[in-house]
């Protein structure tokens, strides 16, 4: 129960550096959000491929989060209250945080590094349908300038970058929890690992019927995004497939210093009760020795009475 008691109470210590931790990032990621992508050159010749209508997120953004973190966040204590590990609990929710913030800091420093135009980009730059473009032949947008800028972020996709990231992790964490891996061969467990992956899938597919990423952008988006929530991952939990991947690293380092506290207790017990024994041995045998030779001084003396009344001496 101390353990416990201890473990709750650094849990509550880290919540103000991870707070500032996550800050931090929420920083970044809102000054990447406002600087300008790089307007990359958009010719005549390419608009071909930049024609598909304009349309609204079938996934809006506000929702991503809500399945991306809040609902692995729920199942974490869900989780937590069957099985009553705080440590598991701790640290599920810092690894998820790590991975889709991380992810979404990646994924929109690329963005603005490459400035690849969506798919619906003409409409954005021309709303009213009538194209202009300078002597080099690039395009002279106006449009709306947030529709426009909006329209420079096609590669990777972040709803896809997100999705992936959070359900991701998801993913793993309940490989472990529900060992995937024993060799026993029951294929529902999988299918309940493969859900988020799928509805992370589903997501990435949306953006390309929305006409708001090429395939390319979500086939980025997802592999980042499963990239670095493995690595979020395994920094606090083994290998799914590992004997010991249904708890994290810091279960068991717990576990050793509480064992090796026990023997070095038991061993103290052991010292003591030896040296006590010791001493009872030495009083024992300092006692058979005064006792030996008082028996001895009292057969000596009765030896020199008997030789005086025997007139001897």
């Amino acid at each position: 129960m101390a353990s416990w008691n201890s473990a709750f109470l650094l849990w509550f210590k880290n919540l103000r550096n991870i707070f500032q931790y996550r800050m931090q990032e929420v920083q970044l990621e809102v000054i990447l959000y406002i600087i300008h992508p790089f307007y990359r050159f958009v010719g005549k010749d390419m608009m071909d491929d930049l024609r598909y209508p304009l349309k609204s997120n079938t996934v809006p953004v506000w929702a991503v989060p809500m399945y991306a973190i809040v609902l692995p966040m729920l199942i974490f204590l869900i989780v937590y209250i069957r099985r009553k590990d705080v440590y598991g609990l701790h640290h599920a929710v810092l690894g998820l945080l790590f991975s889709v913030l991380l992810t979404a800091v990646i994924t929109d420093s690329i963005k603005n590094a490459v400035g690849r135009p969506r798919p619906d980009f003409f409409w954005r730059c021309f709303p009213d349908g009538k194209d202009a473009y300078d002597k080099w032949g690039n395009v002279i947008c106006h449009g709306d300038i947030s529709v426009i800028k909006e329209g420079h972020k096609s590669f990777p996709s972040g709803h896809t970058s997100w999705s992936f990231a959070g359900l991701g992790f998801l993913s793993l964490y309940l490989s472990g929890k529900i060992k995937v891996f024993d060799r026993r061969g029951h294929v529902a467990k999988l299918c309940i690992v493969f859900l988020p992956l799928l509805v992370a899938s589903l997501v990435g597919i949306s953006r390309v019927d929305d006409y708001w990423h090429h395939w390319q952008d979500v086939f980025a988006g997802g592999l980042l995004g499963l990239v670095v929530s493995t690595f979020c991952y395994l920094q606090f939990f083994p290998p799914p497939y590992d004997a010991n991947g249904w708890v994290t690293y810091a279960y068991f380092r717990v576990l050793e210093e509480s064992t090796a506290n026990t023997t070095i207790t038991a061993n103290a017990g052991n010292l003591q009760n030896a040296v006590a024994a010791e001493i009872q041995i030495a009083n024992q045998q300092q006692w058979d020795e005064n006792g030996f030779m008082g028996m001895q001084l009292a057969r000596d003396s009765s030896s020199r009475m008997e030789d005086i009344e025997s007139g001897k001496s």
